[in-house]
């Protein structure tokens, strides 16, 4: 029997938000965003396969069956509409979904999203996969944030609390190595992107030393472009207010 997908579901309304963390993280990374929401959304927040309550779910890592399994979720729980949010594998994992599921997804906001090239700095993945001390998770978190953007000691302790989930560190290595492959992720084909009909807000912080900005380069122009000065990677964590009001605008909430 295959293992439930865990989201935290809650406000009421036809049309849900969904929000799609990316490599280490869970839903709670998406907290202090959603306390910069406009109040009376319904929000799905997951833990996508292999990460936290999600650990023993199948297709741990792998875009497309994670893709699937979130628009399958979707549909159990009776939600034929709905916008999505993703960061980083999220953020991949969203655009996959709107591929699967156009009728259903209204909207895109893509932080900082997997997919848009080749180039990604496997070292730093893997570090915050091995990472098994407090410090050291604390370290590889610290460079995936910008430079600018000293880590909080909130966002610490969420990490260290995934990492203390039951085999998440052994999981978290190898969603690691089936992400990056050859020091290289998987890219979205030539027309994919422009295929997407709904509207897409696509965010990036400037000093990302994980996906390299210029990978907005290959959005399509009907995509609204954010660029965070001085941001880093972990963009919901680092720039929450910033990240809210974006995923308010792509919505039609402002």
């Amino acid at each position: 029997m295959t293992a439930a997908l865990y989201a935290e579901d809650e406000g009421e309304g036809e049309c849900a938000l969904v929000l799609l963390h990316g490599f280490a993280g869970s839903h709670r990374i998406w907290e202090r965003v959603r306390r910069a929401l406009p109040t009376g959304l319904r929000i799905l927040a997951y833990d996508l396969p292999g990460h936290g309550r999600s650990i023993d779910c199948a297709g741990a890592g792998k875009a497309k069956a994670t893709a699937q399994a979130i628009v399958d979720d979707l549909e159990t729980r009776r939600i034929g509409r709905c916008h999505m949010a993703g960061h980083s594998f999220g953020g991949a994992i969203a655009v996959l979904s709107a591929h699967l599921a156009p009728r259903t997804v209204a909207s895109l906001a893509l932080l900082a999203p997997g997919g848009f090239g080749r180039e990604i700095a496997g070292d730093l993945m893997m570090a915050r996969a091995q990472a098994s001390t407090d410090a050291e998770i604390a370290s590889a978190m610290q460079d995936m944030f910008g430079a600018h953007s000293p880590i909080s000691p909130e966002t610490v302790a969420e990490a260290i609390a995934l990492n203390a989930v039951a085999g998440q560190r052994e999981k978290l290595i190898e969603i690691s190595g089936v992400i990056v492959r050859d020091g290289e992720q998987g890219a979205f084909p030539a027309g994919m992107l422009e295929e997407l009909m709904m509207p897409v807000h696509l965010v990036w912080g400037t000093l990302d030393a994980v996906l390299p900005p210029r990978q907005a380069a290959h959005a399509p122009s009907s995509f609204t472009l954010h660029h965070l000065e001085g941001a880093g990677h972990m963009l919901p964590e680092e720039r929450p207010e910033a990240v809210a009001r974006i995923i308010a605008r792509s919505i039609g909430a402002v």
